[in-house]
């Protein structure tokens, strides 16, 4: 009896676990779609800000295209393809925005290796000024400034809705300062 007893406790353990590790892995999976929501999410609320503010800050009259989640292929090398936030494309201009749930240092030098090769992907942007704005619903001072550094737009909620949190700064240093890669002047 004692031995017909074990067998059943470790077979019933043995299903134990295995359930356990079925439901782990479907926790981990739903857990995985809930982040991937949460960034869409964010995107969802920037995206229709950027019309908004490309006409109130950046003077846009009209907007030819506007893009959200615009996957594409390099020109230069078509083994390379990404995806691209927000692309509002003006007269003269282009806003190029990365959106990001929790804003990190290396998301933005990131963000600026893809300016750098904006025309890999969009050769009829060539000597349009490429505009970049990096954008999440909070944006730390700290992330605020680094961004100012780099001569990108920080996005973020404000009292009412989104709003360029170091527009002057930004603006400032991309008139008087030597333009760099992500410039088209």
């Amino acid at each position: 009896d004692f031995k017909d007893e074990m067998t059943d406790f470790k077979d019933e353990m043995k299903d134990f676990k295995d359930e356990v590790k079925a439901d782990r892995k479907r926790m981990n999976e739903q857990l995985g779609e809930l982040v991937n929501k949460w960034g869409t999410l964010v995107e969802d609320i920037v995206a229709p800000n950027i019309p908004r503010i490309a006409r109130e800050n950046f003077g846009f009259s009209d907007i030819e295209d506007f893009m959200v989640r615009r996957k594409v292929r390099s020109k230069k090398d078509g083994a390379q393809r990404r995806e691209f936030d927000v692309i509002a494309v003006g007269a003269t201009q282009v806003i190029i925005n990365e959106t990001k749930s929790s804003p990190r240092i290396d998301y933005i030098n990131e963000f600026i290796a893809v300016l750098a090769q904006i025309e890999d992907y969009f050769p009829e942007y060539a000597g349009k000024t490429i505009i970049p704005i990096f954008a999440s619903l909070h944006i730390g001072e700290d992330v605020v400034t680094y961004l100012t550094r780099q001569r990108i737009y920080a996005m973020a909620m404000g009292d009412e809705t989104m709003e360029l949190k170091n527009f002057q700064r930004v603006a400032e240093s991309r008139s008087t300062d030597q333009p760099r890669s992500q410039d088209r002047v």
